[in-house]
């Protein structure tokens, strides 16, 4: 069997060095644990980034996919298929609200939607042009296609690609006073997330989507939400902005939906779900029938296995076992669900997610200071105790590099 390092001369041979190289390779995964190409066997905390909502070869998930993939792998959009139609309805019958889907292959792509629906709005409702401004938030993440990397509040990211679709303005994340300060008649949109996902899981504070909603209604400017991270029970709640008592008018959703296969979708509500025409948008991909069944099993499993409120229980309780770590190199623990983010007292992100994985545990060093875990949905109590449990040793591990 080839080792890690084999497989780095592979990867450095022949792929493209925008995220440079792995650490490990992996082979093989079972519920919340995966061994890599050595035989090392890690508690998976980071889930394909939000994406493996229930862990590695989910029986559900994999009878899904092997028996629609014995009747029918793709469609493209010319025609319909049942697991594209089962899931449209699934997803607005978790909304409560009536309105229509957009499958897309990702979340980039769902925003994209959300975009082009965006800019329709603003054509609509102003034709000589004036009303195309898009308000997004510092630190936010939303893509890295040109037009979802345009309302990425990071400069970083976007600076060596400019220059980008606009007008975008900026806001401090979570800062109603200066939202409101900056919607007007000229804006088409307000993109937020519920909590800043790349940006370091940070929730929004309480109130904050209630008041943009009633800002967006003032002017006349849509609120998208983008769910791609916090969507699909990861917060403990199918949707993050529903929960919060807000009905946004799209919803961006990805990651967890098909529990590791490609699929994004775009929810829109309202007036908004009838902006598209035929021809304005399409996709090759979005909607295949092997992920839409994926995501049939994915919200069937979180239903019959009570996942919404293991999120919650067991996010909880590694809430109060953070909070009790005292280490010079822990700051605080912040998120929801069974979303966390572990903030640092020194840029030491990257020598704490090494020690992790040297100690059997994966987690994602999300900033430089700040590790992020967002574990399968069905992390147990005794798997969050285990890493609680190694965590100060990790640190000091980490300290010592």
């Amino acid at each position: 069997m080839p080792t890690n390092y084999d497989f780095q001369q592979v990867w450095q041979s022949c792929m493209m060095n925008n995220y440079g190289t792995p650490a490990i390779a992996l082979t093989h995964g079972s519920g919340c644990t995966v061994w890599d190409t050595e035989g090392n066997e890690y508690l998976d905390l980071v889930a394909g980034i939000a994406t493996s909502a229930l862990g590695h070869a989910h029986p559900a998930i994999v009878d899904a996919v092997s028996n629609q993939v014995s009747t029918i792998a793709h469609t493209s959009n010319l025609y319909m298929h049942q697991p594209g139609l089962d899931l449209a309805q699934r997803l607005l019958e978790l909304a409560h609200t009536d309105g229509r889907v957009f499958f897309s292959q990702d979340g980039a792509t769902a925003i994209e939607a959300a975009y082009k629906l965006s800019r329709r709005h603003g054509w609509l409702a102003d034709p000589t042009g004036g009303k195309q401004e898009i308000i997004a938030v510092v630190g936010g993440f939303h893509g890295r296609t040109m037009g979802a990397l345009s309302i990425t509040g990071n400069d970083a990211k976007r600076d060596p690609f400019a220059p980008l679709p606009g007008p975008v303005t900026f806001v401090p994340f979570g800062d109603a006073a200066a939202l409101r300060e900056a919607i007007t008649s000229a804006t088409a949109a307000v993109f937020v997330e519920p909590v800043l996902g790349e940006g370091g899981v940070y929730p929004t504070p309480e109130g904050y989507l209630p008041e943009a909603r009633v800002f967006c209604d003032e002017f006349n400017a849509l609120l998208v939400v983008d769910e791609v991270q916090s969507g699909m029970g990861r917060t403990g709640d199918w949707y993050a902005s529903f929960a919060a008592g807000v009905t946004p008018d799209i919803v961006t959703l990805a990651k967890g939906l098909a529990g590791g296969l490609p699929l994004g979708a775009c929810l829109a509500f309202g007036q908004t779900a009838d902006l598209f025409k035929p021809g304005d948008h399409g996709s090759t991909f979005g909607g295949n029938p092997i992920s839409c069944a994926a995501a049939l099993a994915v919200i069937d499993s979180i239903e019959k296995e009570d996942l919404l409120v293991n999120a919650k229980v067991v996010g909880d309780h590694w809430a109060d076992r953070f909070a009790a770590i005292a280490h010079p190199l822990m700051a605080e623990s912040r998120g929801v669900g069974l979303w966390r983010a572990l903030q640092l007292t020194e840029a030491k992100a990257a020598a704490v997610e090494a020690a992790s994985r040297d100690a059997g545990y994966l987690v994602n060093a999300v900033k430089p200071d700040a590790i992020r875990l967002a574990p399968p949905l069905i992390l147990s109590i005794d798997q969050a105790d285990a890493f609680a449990d190694a965590l100060p040793t990790i640190l000091d591990a980490a300290v010592a590099a």
